[in-house]
């Protein structure tokens, strides 16, 4: 074997694309290749079976899509979740930037090339893929459609909703070679759309509109909530709104000048060239009570409005504008969809996003609803079904419910009671959580919300709309209020040197399982919705109750949690193990060792990490941290090792040495060179609870090369 080059470079062969001329007559292509297929589930709108098929959609009639990709080491992914939420690990508080999270957990690009490639032997038109590599949204005619997913498009009519709809009539499918990387396909129908989740009193109607304030006011809210001692306002912290509908300026800025507030401009972020702020829609109240609510709790918070077309690929495209944008450290959310009508396919792919925003340290409050434990009260499956409101069922963000609060003459707490009206109960979608945990909580799934504030339009607030004011309620109004709050903690967070809040549940079910939990939260014990009441402890009607701003955030902030000693959940927690990713991280290597070059190939794949081979005195390292949860009854190290050498003899020149912190695991040299990979297998188990640095290690002498090609490196642990 020829010594290789200090100097060389990775060697990317280029293969010839044949184009694919594909005949798509005036009907649309219900047959798809012969190619054989795999059905991706849950990918038909559930509104579907409960609509009157009216027709085929036209052929030439254009859709877009979104085709959502798999995030790859999910199981590492997942510990990293738990462990950089959890004050007292290694991890805690050392969040990924969005280029290492793509890295480490993304989609590959070959695995983003394939599906374009499909995409366009299809005829389709790949308009964009997302920056992390999760999304390839692309349009095509419905015959195009049809026939790339193997499914067929018709015209439906809801008699709920009496809405006109278009929709797949079965499971998108897709060729089984891209089975491996594809998630689900978003775009196939029109049927979802978000509500805001606004809440009027009964009495007040639009022509009650008022030319002076009369509900509650933002001394009133911080007041009750103590947000006014805090020692914080928000400043240098960035809060983001998700919106599908657009706001005027001078209503935000005649509501700062009533009730004497001032911070940074609000400005918009277009996603998918979403346009509202000239002429804004029915939602724009909804918009301006959340930006109004958040300038009230946090008032130095810098607001980006990122506004969507209402669809599942506007939401989708949102939910990884903002992760990849990276802009902000709070995302407030008052819009969603009833569970049971929204594609389950949809659901994960944002979900996915929001995986990338905790690992990056970025928190999240969602209303749970304000139809009680019906959510699909004012959808297709109606309030006979007991439901749960996306986004706030998803385990990866706080669903924030609704009280009715009662404020004393001097703007403090009085009491509280449950909105009968607050979203709440469990979802069918979502598994609970491992840190859901505590009194009142039970069963298998996820249930909601996690938290509550004021919702009840009862003791609604005070908002300037649409030349007005107004009084405003529901659970879109909580969700702010406690956006507002981590834009607080997050500046108090900073000034002492600790993380920003991240994933905020975890930390808020720690506290709330604490001896602190009485001078946290305020309790909510009274009242109901449909199906479950208040109670002592966590309730799926308002959580864990209200906050008292400062006693939370002097919990929050003091002192560090122990990490779990008992248990071991079976993972695998070496990222980038195959080193697909084209980049070490997150390991850290010697300059050249991350290789794809063809002459000495991967064990699989195209990337593997190429240690020595030069001929001459020469030292490579790799090396990644890892965290063995304690309780683990076994930990096993493994990879695929070829060792191809020049040298000859029984004599070992050239050795290669893996290492756990200092410890020697085994040693390898070129007297151990054979024709292809051997797979090896290193015992960990007794270093459970500890954080441990892999270490390979090349070390090879003044001639004559040895190399050491390492792949598929994985830490199994159970």
């Amino acid at each position: 074997m020829r010594p290789r080059s200090l100097a060389l470079a990775a060697a990317i062969a280029v293969l010839p694309l044949t184009a694919v001329s594909l005949g798509v007559s005036t009907a649309q292509a219900a047959t798809p290749n012969a190619t054989p297929r795999v059905a991706l589930p849950n990918t038909v709108n559930p509104a579907v079976a409960h609509s009157e098929k009216k027709g085929d959609v036209p052929a030439a009639q254009q859709i877009a899509v979104s085709v959502s990709l798999k995030l790859r080491n999910t199981d590492a992914l997942d510990r990293f979740l738990t462990a950089v939420a959890t004050p007292g690990t290694p991890e805690y508080g050392h969040y990924l930037t969005p280029e290492q999270f793509t890295a480490q957990f993304g989609p590959t690009q070959s695995a983003v090339d394939q599906v374009r490639t499909y995409l366009a032997q299809q005829g389709l038109t790949v308009t964009d893929v997302s920056a992390n590599r999760q999304v390839v949204n692309a349009h095509g005619t419905a015959a195009q459609v049809s026939q790339a997913f193997g499914t067929h498009e018709s015209s439906y009519l809801d008699p709920q909703l009496q809405r006109a709809f278009f929709a797949n009539d079965a499971a998108a499918s897709i060729p089984s070679d891209l089975a491996a990387v594809v998630q689900g396909v978003s775009g196939l129908d029109n049927h979802a759309v978000r509500k805001n989740r606004l809440a009027t009193p009964n009495a007040v109607t639009p022509s009650t509109a008022s030319s002076t304030p009369s509900g509650m006011a933002p001394a009133q809210y911080t007041g009750a909530y103590n947000l006014n001692k805090t020692g914080a306002d928000g400043t240098g912290t960035t809060v983001a709104l998700w919106e599908f509908d657009g706001y005027k300026s001078s209503n935000l800025t005649t509501y700062d000048a009533q009730y004497g507030l001032s911070g940074p401009a609000v400005s918009t972020v277009s996603v998918d060239g979403a346009s509202y702020d000239s002429a804004p829609g029915q939602g724009q109240g909804e918009v301006e009570l959340d930006s109004e609510i958040v300038r009230g709790a946090a008032p130095k918070a810098t607001q980006l409005v990122y506004e969507a077309p209402n669809s599942d690929q506007g939401e989708i495209d949102m939910a990884n504008k903002i992760v990849t944008d990276n802009r902000v450290s709070v995302v407030s959310i008052s819009w969603g969809s009833c569970e049971p009508d929204t594609t389950a396919s949809s659901m994960t792919a944002v979900d996915n996003a929001f995986k990338q925003a905790a690992a990056q340290g970025i928190s999240i409050f969602s209303a749970s609803g304000d139809d009680g434990s019906r959510d699909c009260t004012r959808s297709t499956s109606g309030s006979t079904v007991k439901a749960v409101d996306f986004p706030a069922s998803s385990p990866h963000q706080t669903g924030v419910g609704g009280t009715n609060l009662k404020v004393s003459s001097s703007n403090t707490y009085s009491s509280e009671s449950a909105w009968s009206t607050a979203g709440g109960g469990v979802s069918t979608v979502f598994a609970k959580p491992s840190w859901q945990t505590g009194t009142g909580v039970s069963g298998t799934m996820r249930t909601v919300p996690d938290v509550s504030s004021n919702a009840d339009p009862a003791s609604g607030f005070a908002i300037y709309t649409a030349g007005a004011w107004q009084v405003y309620g529901g659970t879109s109004a909580a969700a702010p209020l406690w956006s507002g709050y981590a834009a607080q903690f997050n500046q108090k967070a900073k000034a002492a040197g600790q993380p920003v809040l991240g994933e905020a549940s975890p930390r808020l079910y720690s506290v709330a399982n604490s001896s602190s939990y009485g001078s946290t939260f305020h309790d909510v014990t009274t009242g109901a919705n449909q199906d479950f009441s208040a109670k002592a402890g966590y309730d799926q009607v308002t959580g864990w109750g209200s906050p008292v701003a400062d006693a939370l955030t002097t919990a929050l902030l003091g002192g560090s949690t122990t990490p779990p000693s008992g248990g071991c959940t079976a993972a695998q927690l070496i990222g980038n193990g195959g080193f697909e990713s084209g980049t070490a991280s997150p390991w850290t290597a010697s300059s050249g060792v991350i290789d794809n070059s063809a002459s000495q190939p991967a064990h699989s794949g195209s990337w593997k990490a190429w240690m020595d081979g030069y001929g001459s005195a020469h030292t490579d390292t790799m090396s990644q941290t890892v965290s063995i949860p304690a309780g683990c009854a076994s930990a096993k190290l493994t990879f695929w090792l070829h060792i191809d050498t020049a040298e000859t003899g029984s004599t070992a020149y050239d050795k290669l040495t893996v290492q756990a912190n200092n410890t020697t695991l085994a040693t390898y040299s070129n007297a151990d060179a054979a024709a292809g990979y051997v797979q090896r297998t290193l015992d960990l188990t007794s270093f459970a609870g500890q954080t441990v640095t892999v270490t390979f290690t090349g070390t090879e002498d003044s001639s004559l090369q040895t190399s050491f090609v390492i792949d598929d490196v994985a830490l199994n642990v159970n």
